[in-house]
């Protein structure tokens, strides 16, 4: 039975749920059924249900999508786009591509937090698939601009910078060279699970905007944006295509680690997004010190939902620090250079109040004032049904 979440049914006690590893200290507003099975068990299997198509047809169905894919790739120099970041999802999407005969692009976004590894990692994978990379490299101070606006207002997401721009240089790259379909890395039995208040809808270029104007010190004149004007051209009359391939195959990410790992030279790097220095700093430091969030939580509760680990091991894995301890003191040295702050200056950001992302603009209120624009609106669902809570 699936349950239905209010506003109104705040736990006022601790409680953690014993089919997964979250807990009521990561959303005040969990529920549970009579086995004391919190409400995100049912949505993981609801959205399984309703993005992973049936095993018996599951080959069938890649086999056709596949074949479209090639179909509007004829006479193209590539078939799909594939962005690349040296982490376990977009390297097995990669790998897929070529095992099913696909021409691929890769695309890299450089933003200046790239871990020597990850780069090794990137040339590696190009090198043994030879598949062409096109890597936008950011304006550094700028992009420096936008990720201090985001600490300054003291939102959580601020990964919504990195995010947006990948998502922006994909589309941008499509739509140069013609393709119709973007290869994704995002997928159900991995990233479904998170709490609504640890995340803001990437796309959501109106926000990103606002949060700039208020806290930037630096123009924003080369981030690549996907504005109102871009989302239409490129989604609406160009045709390009998201497609989370790794949902028609089967995924179990400890044996993908051991394929890329020996197909590939893939070197691991302990952790989930971690090929990018600030990713593994924000995980590590910021969100458990500043907003008390360990996103590993998240992410072993999908590998329980999906059958892949169970909940016993999880909790040894949470009794782990998360990242070497001498890795994040190390780490919050270099962040704080590379940001030009002080010790001090640090310290005060981390101090400051978390405010939540419905302070600022939202590009949600334009569905409302343009009506034209509700052809994007699919994707924004989860953020519309978390306003409205």
């Amino acid at each position: 039975m699936i349950m239905q979440k209010t506003a109104a049914t705040k736990n006022t006690t601790y409680r953690q749920c014993t089919k997964c590893v979250l807990d009521t200290n990561d959303d005040p507003d969990m529920t549970f059924d009579e086995q004391g099975v919190c409400n995100y068990y049912p949505q993981y299997l609801e959205t399984a249900k309703n993005h992973l198509p049936d095993p018996a047809q599951r080959e069938h169905l890649l086999e056709q999508k596949l074949d479209k894919i090639k179909k509007d790739g004829a006479g193209k120099e590539y078939d799909v786009v594939v962005g690349l970041s040296g982490g376990v999802d977009s390297t097995y999407v990669a790998l897929l591509a070529k095992q099913f005969g696909l021409r691929v692009l890769g695309v890299h976004l450089d933003n200046g937090w790239n871990s020597e590894l990850a780069v090794k990692n990137i040339e590696s994978i190009v090198t043994k698939l030879d598949i062409d990379l096109f890597t936008y490299v950011i304006d550094w101070e700028e992009f420096r601009d936008i990720q201090m606006a985001f600490l300054r207002a003291s939102v959580v997401d601020i990964e919504v910078v990195t995010d947006h721009a990948i998502f922006a240089t994909l589309f941008h790259q499509a739509g140069k060279h013609n393709i119709r379909h973007i290869l994704s890395g995002t997928n159900v039995v991995t990233e479904t699970t998170l709490p609504p208040h640890w995340i803001w809808h990437k796309a959501d270029h109106v926000h990103i905007k606002d949060i700039h104007r208020k806290f930037g010190r630096v123009p924003m004149r080369t981030y690549p944006l996907m504005n109102w004007k871009v989302k239409r051209y490129y989604q609406q009359w160009k045709g390009i295509q998201q497609w989370s391939i790794l949902n028609f195959v089967p995924y179990e990410k400890a044996q993908v680690k051991q394929r890329i790992i020996r197909e590939l030279h893939w070197r691991d790097y302990g952790g989930k997004h971690y090929e990018s220095i600030f990713t593994r700093f924000y995980q590590g430091y910021i969100l458990p010190t500043k907003f008390g969030i360990d996103k590993r939580k998240a992410h072993l509760s999908d590998l329980i939902f999906s059958g892949q680990i169970s909940r016993e091991d999880a909790l040894c894995e949470l009794q782990k620090p998360i990242c070497d301890i001498d890795q994040i003191k190390q780490d919050r040295e270099f962040v704080i250079k590379k940001f030009g702050l002080s010790e001090s200056e640090f310290n005060n950001l981390m101090c400051e109040l978390p405010r939540p992302h419905t302070d600022f603009a939202t590009e949600l209120g334009f569905f409302v004032q343009y009506p034209f624009l509700n052809c994007f609106r699919r994707p924004l669902r989860a953020v519309t049904k978390r306003l409205a809570a």
